[in-house]
């Protein structure tokens, strides 16, 4: 994995929501130019504490961008390539990196190629992915196929971006990804690559892959499970199973992205949204914040039709104009990713589960560069941690009320993070 990927904070963005484009590519490929509104958010990005942009699909689609029709080309609901690369000069100009996702397991029906290229079951029938049938899968044994992944990705590459999201990546076998990006890393030896991952082993499927990281489904699935439930041992599982994974790569860890209900809708209690996020950045990994969750936006995700416009908005054209502005919420992102960036060494730390009960938790993270504990209580009365603190001091809490006498004496529904001075 590249070294400035250690440090890789994203404000992940679904470019077609976000600018408003129609939801279905209008005929005739008329251009409209809505890549440069995501211009005027990069200082707020940069604000929050990010250090990159993750964007969504970009490239020329019939719909949301996940059915992509020539990869080559900007989607011309977003712009064309004056646009983009306005974009990336832009972010670069700001020490912004930009990754894309790259959608190279499936395309859509008008994509063109030769028949050959997409795949069949052996009575001959179009294989669709997971049953969408406007979604046709490559055939990922053909020479060729791997030749048009690597020849896309070096194009995008050499126009300025620093890495890719595969999407789907669990659905291609993880040889066909090691032979792309060993010729990609010939030509490009600081990109970094993650692959969506949701289920199965993660490190395995990594290792023979040769990804730098993997999308951390599990520990997204725990955090806000674990706290809805009052079941503090499911999170203590899942963070076991998660540092097995930290320990040979790092996987992007989240607690919201375009393909799932947003974490303010997803918690029963409002009151714990802030030990989601304290998780997030107080545990291993490549954190991304989705765009939105920062103002703790809330959107359900359904299993229809257009079931995911909820979680994927159109943003206003400048960040003074957003309505019902949530700054509270984008000033507790900014403390916390400031505790991340004042001890980088999180990305790869070991963090063990000193305290734990169905309704409090206390974890334990750090070596010789550094010590930072996280005290959760999601109970209904004030609870004092029989846990060490020597040489700490209180580096986060959910307020700015002042500092407690007694740092291990955690109010209901709250939390606090300490760390080496």
């Amino acid at each position: 994995m590249p070294l400035w990927a250690d440090h890789a904070i994203w404000w992940h963005v679904y470019p077609l929501g976000f600018t408003g484009a129609e939801a279905t590519a209008p005929a005739g490929r008329r251009v409209v130019h809505r890549l440069p509104r995501l211009e005027n958010w990069l200082d707020y990005a940069i604000e929050l504490g990010c250090s990159g942009l993750l964007l969504g699909p970009v490239f020329e689609s019939e719909t949301h961008g996940y059915d992509t029709v020539d990869h080559f080309q900007i989607d011309p609901r977003l712009g064309d390539y004056a646009d983009f690369d306005r974009l990336v000069a832009a972010a670069k100009a700001r020490g912004l990196r930009i990754v894309l996702d790259g959608v190279f397991n499936h395309v859509a029906r008008s994509f063109a190629a030769k028949p050959e290229w997409f795949r069949r079951h052996p009575d001959g029938a179009q294989v669709f992915f997971e049953g969408h049938e406007h979604l046709l899968v490559l055939n990922h044994e053909l020479p060729e196929i791997r030749e048009y992944v690597v020849d896309v990705m070096c194009h995008w590459l050499e126009r300025g971006i620093d890495g890719w999201r595969l999407d789907a990546a669990y659905a291609v076998a993880p040889e066909f990804w090691a032979g792309v990006l060993a010729q990609v890393r010939e030509r490009y030896p600081e990109a970094w690559f993650v692959g969506e991952l949701i289920h199965g082993d993660y490190a395995g499927y990594a290792a023979t892959s040769t990804l730098d990281s993997v999308t951390q489904y599990e520990l997204w699935k725990a955090i806000w499970s674990s706290l809805n439930d009052g079941n503090f041992f499911e999170l203590a599982y899942a963070l076991e199973r998660h540092q097995a994974v930290v320990d040979p790569m790092v996987p992007q860890t989240f607690v919201g992205n375009h393909d799932v209900t947003r974490i303010a809708t997803k918690l029963d209690d409002d009151r714990h949204l802030g030990h989601a996020l304290a998780i997030l950045f107080g545990v291993a990994g490549i954190p991304s914040v989705y765009y939105g969750d920062e103002q703790a936006m809330t959107g359900l995700k359904e299993d229809r039709v257009g079931g995911d416009d909820a979680v994927r908005p159109e943003f206003p054209e400048k960040p003074d104009q957003l309505a019902d502005a949530d700054w509270t919420t984008y000033r507790l992102h900014q403390r916390l990713i400031g505790v991340r960036r004042r001890n980088a060494w999180l990305t790869r730390s070991r963090t063990k589960v000193v305290h734990l009960t169905n309704k409090a938790l206390a974890l334990r993270s750090g070596d010789a560069r550094g010590q930072l504990l996280l005290l959760l209580n999601v109970g209904d009365e004030a609870y004092h941690f029989p846990v060490e603190v020597a040489g700490l001091v209180i580096a986060a809490q959910p307020d700015h009320s002042p500092l407690p006498e007694e740092p291990l004496l955690v109010a209901p529904h709250s939390w606090r993070i300490l760390t080496s001075p």
